[in-house]
């Protein structure tokens, strides 16, 4: 077999597995819009009906009448916006400092960051419920932003990878035009790093949108629910609303989808420049 063919072959095998992959991950979200298009009856009918048969539309505006979604959303939207800005800042400063200021003990305390990443979140929210609930913001968004916008591992080691790839001569040059380091940071090095800021920055805000297991414990009032803990309020203790529960998350996932459609050159993008790096 030639060279050719072999290559033909092999994008053929790669071309298979990845829509493989693709139907994969698709169908769930499928499943998820024709449930919720479906009544009661449907959606527990032997043998499984895959299309609703009649449609049924009025599970949307039922499920927008049923919760306050307007409000949930508002709260979605302004805690992940937050938390995206702080750990942006954050997460380059820190990235900036571990790869370009040599200072003492900087690869120990670097290796203790990202040794965060293998303590699992589970292990820290009854010491941060206590905490929130010691200073007095259990119940507020603040109790959610706070432990969030401060501290990022992941976020740290994507910037310094990529920021530690930069030549130097960048910094030397500015140095004897008589800079800073904050001017350096601010001026050289931001621009420099927008496309994996980009990156780094949709995954915090999809993460926050998604956020279910904090909001449930640290909030306690409707009015402060972000959206994925408000779906939770079609599930009963002996009953599910299905129908209104799928429409509910059809209508929570298209903000994602929007933010994925028109940033995805930019994820693709800063994850690329990211993996060149050294």
């Amino acid at each position: 077999m030639s060279s050719k063919k072999k290559i033909k072959v092999g994008k053929l095998i790669l071309y298979v597995v990845l829509s493989f992959g693709a139907i994969v991950m698709v169908l769930p979200f499928i499943w998820t819009v024709l449930s919720s298009l479906k009544n009661m009856g449907q959606t527990f009918a032997y043998p499984v009906k895959i299309f609703p048969d009649p449609v049924v539309w009025e599970n949307y505006p039922e499920s927008l009448s049923a919760l306050p979604f307007g409000r949930a959303y508002w709260n979605s939207f302004y805690i992940a916006a937050i938390v995206v800005i702080f750990q942006l800042l954050t997460a380059t400063m820190a990235g900036y400092s571990f790869a370009k200021l040599k200072f003492r003990g900087h690869g120990v305390i670097f290796v203790l960051f990202l040794a965060t990443m293998m303590v699992p979140s589970q292990v820290t929210m009854i010491p941060l419920f206590l905490i929130m609930k010691k200073i007095g913001l259990l119940g507020s968004h603040m109790s959610l932003i706070l432990p969030a916008a401060l501290f990022n591992a992941f976020g740290v080691f994507l910037m310094r990878q990529f920021i530690a790839g930069l030549p130097d001569e960048l910094e030397e040059a500015a140095i004897i035009d008589g800079a800073s380091v904050p001017q350096i940071f601010f001026r050289i090095i931001i621009p420099l790093v927008k496309p994996s800021m980009a990156a780094f920055g949709i995954f915090v805000f999809l993460g926050q949108w998604n956020s279910f297991m904090y909001p449930l414990i640290f909030l306690n009032k409707t009015e402060t629910f972000t959206v994925p803990l408000l779906l939770n309020f079609f599930k009963g203790t002996y009953a599910t609303d299905y129908p209104l529960l799928m429409a509910g998350t059809v209508i929570s996932v298209v903000p994602v989808l929007i933010v994925y459609l028109f940033f995805q050159k930019q994820i693709i993008q800063g994850i690329a420049i990211t993996g060149m790096k050294n």
